[in-house]
């Protein structure tokens, strides 16, 4: 087993339009080890995808306090691509689209990086495997000879980074905001990508706003965000309970004197 701690984590950002840094997380604790899918709701601007860059070490966000660890080593002086070697891997809610790289290449080239270098994957084990990842997606062997996401709309990019996960194997999978734009037919099949994985061997954090994805995607647990910070914890029932009675029912239920985004919209 396998843990990743975040651990007190305080985490500012540069705001270039108003000229002053802000802070956005406000003292996070969560904990994920590798047999464990979380989920993490919240309203808009509380801080769920700043989490994601941060763990991941986006550069624009600067840690104030706090850790994030990985079997209680720190990983903040770690590079985005030394994150990943480590096992972390997130997907984005807006993947970029690169021309000149096609996806398989692409696709290699990250399941080597995780490799010694005079051990690369096999090219017969490694056609075989993606062949069967992007059946499981419904992809064409057109979709994956196509340059990396250029042209593919939002679902197919969705499906484009579920692919990517299922061939890197990563250790911990950060999957932020998967659920967003997608129609029913797209979201099931996202779904059976992620389920696909040995879950004993994957640690699962999934940033959502809705509770439909989780009836594909089971949790073990629910975390609230609200105003930078975790404010409860609970089972799968809390996701229905939210849908239910809304993000503001709750902060008024634990007493918080938070402002949301979109309470008066």
């Amino acid at each position: 087993m396998t843990k990743l701690e975040v651990k007190d984590l305080h985490v500012s950002f540069i705001d270039e339009e108003e000229e002053i840094e802000k802070e956005i997380l406000k003292g996070v604790n969560l904990t994920i080890n590798t047999g464990e899918t979380h989920a993490i709701m919240g309203p808009n601007g509380t801080g769920k995808s700043t989490l994601s860059e941060t763990i991941m070490g986006n550069p624009a966000y600067t840690v104030t306090s706090g850790d994030v660890m990985i079997d209680g080593q720190s990983i903040l002086d770690k590079t985005v691509d030394e994150r990943a070697r480590a096992g972390l891997f997130l997907a984005m809610q807006y993947p970029a689209e690169i021309k000149g790289i096609t996806n398989a290449e692409f696709i290699q080239a990250a399941v080597n990086a995780r490799r010694p270098e005079d051990d690369p994957v096999p090219i017969r084990e490694f056609l075989s495997r993606l062949d069967k990842s992007a059946k499981i997606l419904n992809m064409s062997d057109s979709m994956v000879e196509r340059y990396l996401n250029e042209g593919f709309s939002g679902g197919e990019k969705k499906r484009n980074e579920i692919l990517q996960m299922m061939m890197i194997k990563p250790k911990f999978s950060i999957l932020d905001e998967i659920d967003s734009g997608l129609d029913i037919d797209a979201l099931q099949v996202v779904s059976r990508g992620v389920n696909s994985m040995d879950s004993s061997q994957l640690g699962t954090l999934m940033i959502t706003h809705y509770q439909r994805i989780l009836n594909y995607i089971k949790p073990d647990f629910v975390h609230v965000m609200m105003g930078g910070r975790v404010v409860k914890t609970g089972d799968a029932s809390l996701a229905a309970e939210l849908e239910n009675n809304g993000y503001a029912s709750l902060r008024d239920e634990l007493g918080l004197d938070i402002d949301l985004t979109d309470e008066n919209v």
